[in-house]
């Protein structure tokens, strides 16, 4: 019986679903819909870059206000680490992604310390 290149890769790809998934690190999902969000969106992700690779996933995502303006956060393991509103006229994201950049890599260098030390004898973390 021979089979196809799509059958194999199928194949494959089935085998792989039920094998322990890996990560892939260093992504950045861009959840932001305004001008301003994207504005803040490729700046962030230019400063980090900038920092060198990144070992960790991020997502931005942002919620438009006609009162406030623009409600952008960045999250790491489903929790924000820096949050702020922008209003849709800013000309110069540069500061305010490079603020962002330093909160998120410090307050993520932090998490990582505190795991380090962390005492993790039980197996299984608590279910309340």
């Amino acid at each position: 019986m021979t089979r196809t290149p799509l059958a194999l890769a199928m194949l494959l790809l089935a085998g792989s679903a039920n094998a322990d998934e890996a990560e892939i690190d260093g992504l950045i999902t861009n959840g932001t819909i305004t001008q301003a969000g994207q504005a803040f969106y490729r700046t962030f992700c230019e400063q980090l870059n900038a920092r060198g690779p990144i070992d960790f996933n991020l997502a931005v995502k942002e919620r438009p206000s006609a009162r406030w303006g623009v409600l952008v956060w960045v999250e790491y393991e489903d929790r924000p680490l820096f949050r702020r509103f922008l209003q849709p006229s800013v000309s110069d994201m540069q500061p305010i992604a490079e603020a962002a950049a330093e909160t998120v890599v410090a307050q993520i260098e932090q998490q990582k310390l505190q795991a380090l030390f962390q005492d993790n004898l039980d197996l299984a973390k608590d279910e309340l």
